[in-house]
C-alpha cells in the first residue's frame, strides 16, 4: 500500500477500451492498480472488446481482461477486488492511494457517487476518495445528456471530483481507434501525474 497506488473501476457505460488501456498504461508506468469491475461492465467488455471476464475473486484472470498485452506486463501490480467486497482496503479511508478513476463511468454510477449511496465497492471507494479529499476522476460516456445527469455532474464536481468525458480530439489527426482511445487515456494519466507518450501535447507555434 502506497500513495502511488491507483484505484480503477469499470462500470457499465460504453467505452470499455478506455478502461482496459488505462490499466495497461498504469502498469507499464510501474504503478500498482487496485481494480474493481461491475457486472454491467463485464457485459460491455464482452460486447465491445470480446473480453470474457469472470468476477468471482478466485476466477478473475487479468489475462482475460488485458488480452495479449498481458504477456509483457507486471501483473503482480494488479490487485483485483470483487465489487461486493466491502472488506477490501479501498473501502477504507485509512488505505492510502494516489487517486481513483472510474473509466468508463455509467450514469447510474455517477448518480450513486453524486448522492453518496454506496451500494457496492465502486461507489464506496469513490465516496472514500471524496471524503478524504483525494483525486477522483470520472470518465462518463453518454450522449445526449439529460438534466438529471448534468446536475449529477455538477454535484460530483462540487464535491471535489473531476468529470473527464470520453471525448477524443481530432486536432491530433488520429489514425485509428487506438489513437482516439489513447487521447482520452492520456488525459486521465495527466490528472494523476503518470508519465506517458500516448499523444502529442499542444504547443503554440514558435514566434519569429
Amino acid at each position: 500500500m502506497a500513495v502511488s497506488d491507483l484505484v480503477v473501476a469499470f462500470t457499465g457505460a460504453s467505452g470499455s477500451p478506455y478502461g482496459v488501456r488505462l490499466v495497461e498504461v498504469l502498469l507499464r508506468a510501474g504503478r500498482a492498480v487496485h481494480l474493481t469491475v461491475s457486472p454491467a461492465a463485464v457485459e460491455v467488455l464482452e460486447a465491445e472488446a470480446g473480453r470474457g471476464v469472470r468476477l468471482a475473486a478466485g476466477e478473475f484472470d487479468p489475462r482475460a481482461l488485458l488480452g495479449p498485452n498481458a504477456n509483457d506486463l507486471d501483473l503482480t501490480r494488479l490487485h483485483y477486488h470483487h465489487f461486493r467486497d466491502f472488506r477490501a482496503g479501498i473501502a477504507s479511508g485509512s488505505f492510502l492511494t494516489g487517486g481513483m478513476a472510474v473509466c468508463p463511468c455509467s450514469m447510474g454510477t455517477l448518480a450513486a457517487i453524486a448522492h453518496g449511496t454506496s451500494g457496492n465497492l465502486i461507489h464506496r471507494a469513490a465516496d472514500v476518495h471524496l471524503k478524504e479529499r483525494r483525486k477522483l476522476v470520472l470518465v462518463p460516456r453518454e450522449t445526449p445528456l439529460g438534466l438529471v445527469q448534468l446536475r449529477n455532474m455538477v454535484a460530483v464536481t462540487e464535491a471535489g471530483a473531476i468529470v473527464l468525458p470520453a471525448m477524443p480530439a481530432f486536432y491530433t489527426r488520429p489514425r485509428d481507434i487506438a489513437d482516439m482511445v489513447d487521447f482520452v487515456v492520456a488525459r486521465v494519466c495527466d490528472q494523476f501525474g503518470v508519465p506517458h507518450d500516448l499523444s502529442h501535447r499542444w504547443s503554440a507555434p514558435a514566434e519569429d
